[in-house]
């Protein structure tokens, strides 16, 4: 089942990974100009637009000393450059607020920062940088914490990696009451999703079914695609291994039109190879 936890990595940082960070009404109009195009061409799948206009945000940022701005726009950036599949750009924009600072950056800001650095080392599987700069995000975050949810989730996912289902799923349970007390529907949809993705990485896709049914019900509430692709994703592989081929096809199908439709080529291809590898429909339940 290991190949099963590695196959859903990419896809599970992708779903973890924080949402842009809302800009300050206080930046300066030009700033706040150049985030709102962003927004805009991000919500539109241009991704080369938005990482044109959070640059220029955060040059607006800097030549102002707006640490607010700054952290807001280098955080963005690194969102956008990580869609790209650009990591060492994504690395790159986060310097500002991390190794390279010059200001004084607010600790919630540096947590999120160095969260996102976690994450991005998980995509690339540099599973000892991503541990330590979730550390790193979880001292910096402090108590109460708002990325509570997402660090156990990420910690939970590193869990997975290392083969120790039982570790992912008690940090996907820690991670689900956090999300829940605090009202993070969003979050609470990853730890589900997590839940379902270490039991199939267990072999048990009876248990997954639960977990990700109602994580595809708050990503469709939320009107996340690139979640609702890896939901299905999940139910899909859980269906196999029940020997319900066709429901599991069912379910890349169902994927494969999200991803499309939402202009993810990379989902895409991910869902038409699992449908390529179930092979003829001849014998299937």
């Amino acid at each position: 089942m290991r190949c099963i936890a590695a196959g859903l990595a990419c896809a599970f940082v992708a779903s973890c990974a924080q949402a842009p960070a809302a800009p300050n009404p206080a930046q300066p109009a030009a700033a706040m100009e150049a985030n709102r195009r962003a927004e805009s061409y991000l919500r539109r799948g241009d991704l080369d637009s938005a990482a044109l206009h959070y640059r220029e945000a955060l040059r607006v940022s800097q030549s102002l000393e707006d640490a607010e701005g700054i952290a807001a726009n280098a955080i963005n950036l690194s969102v956008v450059y990580q869609r790209q599949g650009k990591f060492e750009e994504a690395r790159a924009s986060l310097a500002p607020v991390l190794e390279r600072a010059t200001l004084n950056h607010a600790p919630a800001r540096r947590a999120q920062a160095a969260l996102r650095r976690a994450v991005l080392d998980l995509e690339e599987r540099r599973h000892a940088g991503a541990a330590e700069w979730a550390e790193r995000a979880a001292s910096w975050c402090g108590r109460p914490c708002a990325l509570t949810a997402a660090i156990q989730n990420l910690q939970g996912q590193l869990a997975l990696e290392a083969g120790r289902h039982d570790a992912a799923t008690a940090a996907a349970r820690s991670a689900l009451a956090a999300s829940r007390a605090t009202g993070d529907r969003a979050e609470a949809a990853n730890a589900l999703r997590l839940l379902g993705t270490a039991a199939v990485a267990a072999g048990d896709g009876a248990s997954a079914l639960a977990p990700l049914r109602e994580a595809l019900a708050i990503d469709r509430d939320l009107g996340m695609p690139r979640k609702i692709h890896l939901d299905l994703i999940g139910l899909g592989r859980a269906s196999a291994l029940r020997g319900e081929r066709d429901l599991a096809r069912a379910y890349y199908e169902r994927a494969h039109v999200v991803s499309v439709a939402d202009r993810d080529a990379a989902g895409a291809a991910e869902a038409r190879a699992l449908i390529d590898a179930l092979g003829s429909t001849a014998g299937s339940r």
